[in-house]
This record gives C-alpha cells, structure tokens and sequence, in this order.
C-alpha cells in the first residue's frame, strides 16, 4: 500500500488488520508484523518561510532534498539528523517522517535540544481512521494536550504521520573543535565541565581516546569561548569529523552488534570499563555506542540503574528485543496511550511488546 494523499491514507488504515508503517526503510529496529504501509509518496514541502524559520513537509519528503532547500537559505535543521545507513546496511532514502518517528537527533542535541524540540506541529491518521492535527507553525500556538511531542519517537506504534512543521536554525559564521587526548574517565568530566560552563558547548564527544568540544556561532564570539575552554581544559583547536561521529562511522562495515545506551553521563566510564566493549561517547555521556563483536555481552544488565540500552544492529541468530523493557508504570501508560490512539492495535505490532 503506498498512499499519495492524506485521504487514501485514512481509507486504508480504516481498512487495515495489521499494517508495518515504512518510509524509506532506514532507520526500522526491531521487528514488527502486518502489511507494508509505504508512506514515501506523500512527498513534498508544503511551505518554507525562510524570515519566520519554519519549514512544513509531508511526511515521505526525503531529508535529502529538504536538507538541500534549507542551504540555499543557509539555514538548517538544527537537531542534526544521523544517517545511520551504513551502520546498519541500508540503502534506502531516508525521509522525514522516519527521522520524526524515531526522534533521530545528533551532536547538537545537548545544545539546542532533540527532534521533538523543533517540532511545531504534526497531522496524523489514528488507528479509527481519522486525521489528528496538533501544534501549528508557531512556537507559542497552544492547542491542548501536546501530541507533537508525543509521536516523536514512537516510531509509528500512535499513528502514521502525514505531515509536520519545524522550525529551522541559520547556519553559524563560524565553527571551531577543540581537541586533546584523554583516558575515558578523564575525558567525560573535562566534556561535562565543558556543558556545565557559559560557553555554548554545541558538540561534546568522546572517541578513540580523544575528547572534543564543538563550538558554532559569530566568529568574535567562537573565538572568545574557545580561548576560555583553552585556558579552562587544556584543549587545542583541530579538525574533526563531527558526521563521521553523528553517523556512528567507526562501526560501520565492521562485524558485532551495536548497542545504544543512554545512561547517566556520571556512570558512562564505569559502564564501559565494566562492559570492555569499545565505545564511542557523545552529549558529553550521555549517549554512548557499544560495538559487541560477539553479541554474548549481557549490555542490558549492567546498563540497568544508570539508564536503557537499545540494540540497534543485531547479529544473526540474536533474539534479544531490539527496545528495552519498560518499567511497569510507564508500560501501564503506554498501553493507555496505544488503546486510546491505536484501539484495535494495528500499528506496527509487535514493535513495543
């Protein structure tokens, strides 16, 4: 089933028993069951007003072209998507509604927060068949019950999006990467310290035994802020592959499972050292990616008290759920929030158990 318009969308999930929602099929973990619901037709930005930051598309646009009409303007999604398909094998095109359903955010989140953040407002068809409009195409539109952020990150279990509203950034003047090699533990409290001062840290990461420290904006500005981290850290300016590390690219065409845990960044190098996985720390810790090259590393486990880990990449064989456990209270309001949104259960099942 591949809809072109909203409305032959709503008649075919009125219609559907069980459908898997799909867009350009790169960002899918996990397993789910039902007809293929391709959304990659329902194509196109409706609206892009450069002087107010707002951008509307709908929901298979691919992100390639609306990444490509921001830059004539010099402007941007702020949240840096990943492009996760090498990592995971894809050759698809990735759209907009797969970055939206899986809240797909990169470095620049500890600075100006995740998807969901930029996100105005959506439209999407619920498991009756009827179309839900939220939000709008201004920061202070209130329209009740904040629904925008809820189908960020639901990964199509609510509803299948047909289109959303962002607001977009200007691109920096300027951008300058602060370096210097450090052990793990060492190197995620100078990150930490780094977020935790009134320079404007946009990027904070940790790999192959260095950290990095990203700064964007006027040049007079970047220039002063990275004087200060300088004289505070120790760091020095150096090139640095800021995609590359967005993208995962260091497990990439390489053999093992690859985890994603989001912990607390104070427990980050304690978890890594007892799990002896190599890793590669973003948000200051906050965000850490294991590489198991045997897929036998009980991750799960030890994660469990400092955060969550999802199974991005499985190895064959492996039948470990891809999403983590929910804790009884929030599995008790996700079961509400699909009986309410999904009633007769159509929606990727199998997704969330």
């Amino acid at each position: 089933m591949r809809p072109s318009t909203e409305a032959e969308l709503r008649e075919m999930v009125r219609a559907a028993a069980a459908l898997q929602i799909t867009g350009g099929g790169t960002r899918r973990i996990g397993r789910a069951e039902g007809a293929v619901l391709d959304t990659s037709a329902l194509s196109g930005v409706q609206l892009y007003e450069p002087g107010a930051l707002t951008l509307v598309a709908r929901v298979g646009t691919p992100l390639a072209e609306i990444e490509a009409l921001l830059a004539t303007e010099r402007q941007r999604l702020a949240f840096e998507v990943p492009d996760l398909r090498a990592l995971l094998g894809r050759v698809g095109v990735s759209t907009i509604g797969g970055v939206v359903a899986a809240n797909a955010s990169g470095p620049r989140r500890v600075q100006v927060g995740a998807c969901r953040d930029a996100l105005l407002g959506v439209r999407f068809v619920d498991g009756r068949g009827d179309v839900i409009k939220n939000g709008g195409r201004v920061m202070k539109n209130v329209t009740g019950y904040d629904l925008v952020k809820l189908m960020a990150g639901s990964r199509g279990v609510l509803g299948v999006l047909s289109e959303m509203s962002f607001k977009v950034q200007a691109m920096p003047e300027a951008e300058v990467t602060l370096l210097a090699a450090r052990a793990l533990p060492q190197g995620l409290a100078d990150l930490r310290a780094a977020l935790g001062s009134p320079y404007d840290v946009s990027g904070a990461a940790w790999i192959n035994g260095h950290a990095m420290i990203r700064l964007e904006g006027m040049a007079g500005s970047v220039a002063y802020r990275a004087a200060k981290l300088r004289d505070l850290l120790g760091f020095e300016a150096a090139a640095a592959d800021w995609a590359a590390l967005r993208d995962v690219a260091a497990f990439a065409n390489r053999p093992g499972a690859v985890w994603r845990l989001s912990v607390k960044p104070t427990a980050a190098a304690d978890l890594v050292q007892r799990l002896d996985l190599e890793a590669v720390c973003d948000w200051g810790g906050g965000l850490v990616w294991l590489l198991d090259p045997s897929g036998q590393t009980d991750v799960r486990s030890t994660v469990a008290g400092f955060g969550h880990a999802t199974l991005i990449r499985a190895l064959p064989g492996m039948t470990t759920p891809a999403l983590p456990p929910e804790p009884p209270g929030v599995a008790t309001l996700t079961a509400g929030l699909r009986a309410q949104f999904d009633p007769r259960g159509i929606f990727n099942p199998g997704m969330i158990a």
